[in-house]
């Protein structure tokens, strides 16, 4: 059975408040998944350690785990389209079930990302000789995207989406360059090869994919990452958010450890743009 479901078996066994937190959480599940813990208490007029104990009495590890598991049980999902999605789903269902799942997600990975990991991470980023990010398939384009942000501090930075280029530029990496590797299985042969090259050949290599995965146990430094998406059957979307946003997440604690003075370098690529800019209308 799926969370729903459960939960609609379990209403004869539930307390008093357990039922009333049942009780919102049936009448809407969709409205259910965008509610905070606070939201959600003050709905069923209860204690937020209510609201935790209910989410642990369904296996959940806490919170945010309850609520990507209550979006994954609203659709069995459509293969190879979204988890989330059924093939007769309207335009404002697909779009609210998206929506819901991608900021299920994001929730759950914000609290279960470790900030030593990140750290160490942005210690690495910051006293790099040169930054190469490689990523393939849909990993390929966050690969891009991080090239977009990275560029702007000073340190040399590419994004790999082949193979070949990869192990090529693993082969001739040195001590004082990073490799960034953005996986969400941590299961492509050639990513884990590669991030292999590249630590034999001196260079620290960072991972951003599934913890205990094949990937992360060739990386000097994992940044453990997951999400209940099933990218064998389904197309990756909500992975490739949370992917995303830790790479803002590293961007921006780049920038900070640069201080206040490399404000002004960013300022002069921002101000850079404005000449390419139409007026904003009135």
């Amino acid at each position: 059975m799926n969370l729903i479901e459960r939960i609609k078996t379990s209403l004869d066994t539930l307390n008093r408040s357990e039922r009333k937190v049942a009780d919102v959480i049936l009448k809407d599940p969709n409205s259910a998944t965008r509610y905070s813990i606070a939201a959600l208490a003050q709905e069923a007029g209860v204690s937020e350690p209510t609201v935790n104990r209910f989410c642990r009495s369904f296996d959940a590890k806490g919170y945010p785990d309850f609520k990507l598991q209550l979006a994954q049980s609203l659709a069995s999902g459509t293969p190879y389209v979204s988890r989330n999605v059924e093939q007769d789903d309207t335009a404002q269902e697909y779009t609210d079930k998206i929506f819901s799942f991608s900021i299920a997600s994001l929730d759950a990975a914000r609290q279960s990302i470790d900030a030593n990991e990140i750290t160490k991470a942005v210690d690495y980023l910051i006293q790099a000789k040169q930054i190469s990010f490689f990523g393939v398939g849909a990993s390929g384009p966050v690969a891009m995207d991080a090239q977009h942000k990275f560029f702007r501090f000073n340190i040399p930075v590419m994004a790999y989406d082949d193979f070949l280029m990869q192990r090529m530029v693993a082969s001739v990496a040195r001590t004082g360059d990073v490799i960034v590797i953005i996986s969400y299985t941590g299961r492509t042969k050639e990513l884990v090869e590669v991030a292999k090259i590249g630590r034999e050949a001196g260079a620290t290599v960072i991972g951003i994919t599934a913890p205990d995965s094949y990937l992360a146990e060739e990386c000097t430094l994992t940044i453990g990452v997951t999400t209940q998406e099933d990218t064998d059957v389904y197309m990756p979307m909500a992975s490739r958010m949370v992917h995303l946003t830790v790479l803002d997440v590293l961007a921006t604690g780049v920038t900070l450890k640069r201080g206040v003075d490399f404000q002004k370098h960013l300022k002069a690529i921002k101000d850079s743009l404005k000449a390419s800019r139409m007026p904003v209308k009135k």
